[in-house]
């Protein structure tokens, strides 16, 4: 039997490799993003949704409910906004439309994703749905400080995604909800910080999504509700 697989936010680095490794592993793996664009690919299909735009997250997921993806991954999420305005070192410098919106972005879409997605998966075989979290929304973890809007912003994910695993198990008794921590991966979205990294430190996108893929397929329902990294290790609440 295809297996299925529905990539929301598809069109960036990580989300754009773990479309091509699915499909590369012979899933059926439905590619989202505002455009709708995707890979020439037998085993790829494309779909439109905006993150601003709840209707057509709903709408997406209508489209899926008659054939439901066993595999949801929201690759979602910032961490420099589209103006240049990055992650705060101090707390001088929050600014309080730039924290909405990354909480927005990274918080609440996810949100948006798993409300319309979760209830049209699976329930009477193994269903995963994995966010793109970060290790340094682990409050337990929190040695550095700063950063102020992009930590909320993946503790208030982290968070969700522990309820969303505590009330997805009273129905769907198979499935794991969970949060992936891919490391610093060569993306748009780590550009800005590459310079400083040690030697080996940054990973390619095609690395890091056979490392997610790899980590998911090891998990079980006993693990849903954490958050795990590239290796596999749970990161701290």
């Amino acid at each position: 039997m295809i297996r299925k697989a529905a990539i929301f936010g598809a069109s960036g680095g990580i989300g754009a490799a773990l479309v091509r490794h699915l499909a590369g592993e012979g899933w059926q793996v439905r590619a989202g993003s505002r455009s709708g664009e995707h890979p020439s690919h037998d085993q790829i299909s494309g779909f439109r949704f905006d993150l601003d735009d709840e209707a057509s997250i709903a709408a997406a997921a209508e489209t899926m409910r008659d054939d439901p993806p066993e595999l949801v991954i929201a690759a979602t999420g910032v961490l420099t906004l589209a103006d240049g305005t990055g992650p705060e070192r101090s707390l001088k410098q929050i600014d309080a439309e730039a924290m909405a919106r990354v909480l927005y972005l990274n918080t609440i879409g996810p949100a948006l994703i798993a409300k319309h997605m979760l209830p049209i998966m699976p329930r009477d075989k193994p269903s995963t749905f994995a966010a793109l979290s970060a290790r340094v929304g682990s409050i337990g973890d929190n040695r550095l400080g700063g950063w102020h809007s992009y930590r909320a912003s993946k503790a208030a994910l982290n968070m969700l995604i522990r309820n969303f695993a505590i009330e997805m198990g009273r129905t769907h008794k198979q499935s794991v909800i969970v949060g992936l921590h891919p490391g610093t991966v060569d993306s748009e979205l780590s550009k800005p910080f590459q310079s400083s990294l040690p030697y080996g430190q940054l990973t390619e996108p095609e690395d890091a999504a056979a490392n997610l893929i790899g980590v998911l397929g090891g998990l079980t329902p006993q693990d849903s509700g954490n958050v795990f990294d590239w290796k596999g290790e749970r990161i701290p609440d």
